[in-house]
């Protein structure tokens, strides 16, 4: 109230006052009917699992927004609620591990004895599978991940876990940035490597879903039979049924010694930041479909017409995927006649760039001479030795390959201290002002080389890939 907003008493008060209804979870078709025809509605709406909820909308000329149908595409990634709220439940899932795992997450070698790192494998490399990586790796675990995306692989490995792939080749890529449903060929393979893995990690967290349906079965009850007693399953795909067979949505159940958590509430467990994230994500969609008096639903807009499932009394189906635009075509140019004369270059006319370079080459001999004939003799074995330094660090910039510069620019920024050799030519044999400042130049230039390759070092390391195994 403090911001401006006024409490309705009823839900019915607001939804028949409401312009713009922002709501988390599905309403109920009862609730939904409350509205007033024309009011536009943003929320989770699921209409797969919820089928009846639609028809509501549609009658009521209700212009409904499904909040999980925002594009996976660049700029629609700050109005992403599903990947918000999945990077809150990748994070929480891990705590949650961690607090029914009767073990340490990292080694740790006591005066009782050593502890190896528990063993964590995520299932699924997407939003929620990486921040779970990020987190068990954060906490000390020997971490591995599994997905049928290819381009996941490397997003895993930067992260520092391992990257488990089977033999069978196949392209996991679906649309909107999900995997798609495997061959049988493949799946026999992923459940010969879980039935593996499972005989050896501690912990599994499966993040596995598929838009639409329900989630895949990915630890059938053999694969978690191999699991020892003390394991630890968090399933994220629990609301939707699960990718763990035994799993029971909202539950933990204990098989063999083996916790199987199913809590469907992983990002609610962080209710402050998940508020603060998914009211972000809203304010961002708003202003997408304009402020105040310019707000309204256009049904040309690439965000906003995906997620639309209702407008002016129409059920609307998905829009029609954009192929990408065919590259033109380039003509060939044509061939010059036999029998033209090849043309000659005006090289009697110099371009103004050539002008400008010439007239500076002469100033430079002009002052070059002037300062031969009149200056002193120690002052022009002092610019003689400055030129060069100048010129040699400038060499050695400008031949590294300009890719290279962003990882390298310690070193050539250290390696353009040659300049030092001009401070070591000023210490002689008299303590003077020469001779000092020539000592301070050469010790700064000596922290600045050291220290550039040692920052460089640290920074390639960031680059290597990790040796070890998944196994």
């Amino acid at each position: 109230m403090a911001a401006g907003a006024s409490l309705a008493d009823t839900p019915e008060a607001l939804w028949s006052a409401a312009d713009v209804v922002v709501k988390v979870r599905p309403p109920l078709p009862t609730e939904a009917s409350k509205a007033r025809p024309g009011t536009t509605l943003l929320s989770l709406l699921q209409p797969e699992r919820n089928p009846e909820l639609p028809p509501v909308l549609q009658s009521l000329k209700l212009s409904a927004l499904a909040l999980e149908r925002i594009p996976r595409v660049t700029r629609a990634q700050k109005m992403d609620v599903l990947s918000s709220m999945a990077n809150l439940a990748g994070y929480r899932a891990v705590i949650e591990a961690a607090a029914h795992y009767q073990g340490f997450f990292s080694p740790q070698i006591t005066a009782a004895g050593a502890m190896p790192p528990a063993r964590v494998l995520i299932i699924g490399a997407g939003v929620a599978g990486l921040a779970a990586i990020a987190a068990a790796k954060s906490l000390g675990a020997e971490v591995r991940a599994f997905d049928v995306r290819a381009a996941a692989r490397e997003q895993v490995e930067s992260l520092g876990a391992a990257f488990l792939q089977v033999e069978i080749q196949e392209s996991g890529e679906g649309a909107g940035g999900y995997a798609k449903t495997m061959s049988k060929e493949f799946i026999e393979a992923e459940m010969a490597l879980f039935r593996k893995q499972a005989a050896e990690v501690d912990i599994i967290i499966t993040t596995a879903l598929v838009p639409g349906t329900r989630a895949p079965i990915l630890l059938p009850k053999d694969v978690v039979e191999k699991l020892k007693p003390g394991s630890i399953v968090v399933d994220m795909a629990a609301e939707q049924g699960g990718n763990c067979e035994l799993c029971k949505p909202g539950e933990i159940v204990e098989f063999n010694g083996v916790k199987i958590i199913g809590y469907t509430d992983l990002a609610s467990r962080m209710a402050g930041t998940a508020s603060r994230f998914f009211a972000n994500n809203l304010v961002h969609l708003i202003t997408e479909m304009g402020a105040g008096d310019k707000f309204r639903v256009d049904l040309e807009n690439d965000v906003v017409r995906p997620a639309l499932i209702t407008h002016g009394g129409e059920l609307l189906p998905p829009p029609p995927r954009k192929e990408p635009s065919p590259a033109p075509v380039k003509l060939a140019p044509k061939p010059p006649p036999a029998d033209a004369k090849p043309q000659q270059q005006a090289i009697m006319a110099p371009s103004r760039r050539a002008w400008g370079t010439t007239i500076g080459g002469l100033l430079v001999i002009a002052v070059l001479f002037v300062l031969g004939r009149f200056a002193p003799e120690d002052f022009l074995k002092h610019f003689t030795v400055f030129i060069l330094a100048c010129f040699v660090g400038w060499q050695v910039i400008w031949s590294v390959t300009p890719a290279l510069h962003t990882p390298l620019m310690s070193v050539t920024n250290a390696i353009s201290g040659i300049i030092i050799i001009g401070g070591m030519l000023q210490i002689g044999g008299n303590v003077d002002l020469a001779s000092i400042l020539g000592a301070l130049a050469v010790l700064v230039a000596a922290i600045n080389v050291s220290g550039g390759f040692l920052v460089t070092q640290r920074m390639l390391k960031m680059f290597r890939k990790n040796p070890g195994g998944g196994s």
